[in-house]
């Protein structure tokens, strides 16, 4: 149940971000999902996209500072409060959460919530035994 995300450390300068997109666009590579977050001279861009692995590599030899990690992506119901039984099982066994991003599926029923956490296993484990629904990676690259 582990999705590999892509990052990319970007200089904060115009351009760099269509860039970036134009050349996953050229080797059709579609983005699923994405973050920035930035700095006032850097950024991480954090991609969730249909072809993981030709995505780093291409961005590799087109110079791009880039790499990949695991993340969890849960279904959440798109209603108020969601998302917090799904945090609040992480909190009461003290898995620490470094960052996260959401974005609606086509059918709009429900958020998909892409999460890093500390201890990917245990969080999978913890989340699966609650009956949280964890998507795996090829049902997110395919949204």
């Amino acid at each position: 149940m582990k999705v590999k995300q892509i990052s990319i450390f970007l200089e904060n300068k115009s351009g760099r971000l269509a860039k970036v997109t134009k050349v996953l666009g050229d080797h059709q590579i579609n983005i699923r999902a994405l973050s920035i977050a930035d700095t006032t001279d850097f950024g991480i861009l954090r991609l969730i996209v249909n072809e993981p692995e030709k995505a780093y590599q291409v961005l590799k030899e087109q110079g791009f500072a880039v790499s990949a990690t695991e993340v969890i992506a849960v279904q959440v119901p798109d209603k108020p409060g969601g998302l917090a039984g799904t945090l609040q099982i992480l909190e009461d066994c003290k898995i620490n959460i470094e960052y996260m991003y959401a974005f609606v599926g086509k059918s709009g029923a429900d958020a998909m919530v892409v999460i890093r956490v500390e201890q990917i296993d245990r969080a999978i484990e913890l989340l699966q035994q609650a009956g949280i629904t964890l998507l795996s990676g090829k049902e997110v690259y395919t949204v």
